[in-house]
């Protein structure tokens, strides 16, 4: 008969302890989550593009296809002994396939009637550089508009920037950034005579690139300059530590 009242009894004791275990644990947690020193660290670097990229088209028009196919052709090797003349490495000069357009123009008559009339073959081509020698290539963005003057018509577009080693830079700036973080958090810890314990939580920031002396703000989905040749990148770190 005594049997079922002492295994009543020991269930109800370790009930009782795991409880006051489970009660203990939560009001540790709550004072711990109550004792954090939480801190955004930054870190930033400038450095030069080391990839420009580049392209310009050029278009011809004619009622005869094979008159603005010749023409058309005779622009190309004017583009390409020019881009060579620039010192531009023949291997890193692309010409994208030619584009025909039949063109058209539209007309009504008095009775509201409409109809159209053929105008002629509009042929168009593309030419685009990739290199590593961002002179030479700035130099014949800018003088290659010269060209127009002996019958070509030109348009040139305006070089992008961009930067080969950009992992090894996002590496090095969250390390910064972290470390940075970290010596906030332990002034403000100091400064408050308490000491910095363990990190909680870390958050990584967007990547920010910007021209470098431009005031381009910053974007929410993160900025990606590729107009200036000299850049500034910048990313943050939130980090969240105990306080002892």
């Amino acid at each position: 008969m005594k049997s079922p009242s002492i295994i009543v009894s020991l269930i109800c004791a370790i009930a009782v302890v795991l409880f006051a275990f489970i009660l203990g644990n939560a009001y540790m947690f709550k004072y711990k989550s109550g004792n954090t020193v939480n801190v955004t660290g930054n870190a930033k670097k400038d450095f030069e593009s080391d990839i420009v990229k580049w392209s310009a088209s050029y278009s011809r028009k004619s009622m005869d296809l094979s008159v603005a196919s010749g023409q058309l052709q005779q622009d190309r090797e004017l583009v390409k002994q020019f881009l060579l003349t620039q010192g531009i490495d023949p291997k890193e000069i692309l010409f994208n396939a030619v584009n025909i357009n039949r063109e058209f123009s539209y007309h009504s008559d008095g009775s509201g009637n409409s109809y159209n009339t053929f105008t002629g073959y509009n042929l168009s081509q593309s030419v685009r550089i990739e290199s590593k020698d961002l002179d030479k290539v700035d130099n014949a963005s800018r003088e290659i508009s010269t060209l127009i003057s002996q019958g070509l018509e030109l348009s040139s577009n305006s070089p992008s920037y961009y930067y080969s080693k950009l992992e090894d830079l996002k590496l090095e700036l969250i390390s910064q950034a972290s470390q940075n973080a970290k010596q906030r958090a332990t002034n403000i810890a100091e400064e408050a005579g308490s000491s910095l314990g363990n990190l909680i939580k870390a958050d990584l920031g967007i990547f920010q690139i910007t021209g470098q002396n431009d005031n381009e703000e910053y974007s929410y989905g993160g900025a990606f300059n590729t107009t200036s040749r000299s850049k500034t990148a910048n990313i943050t770190v939130k980090a969240s530590y105990l306080a002892r």
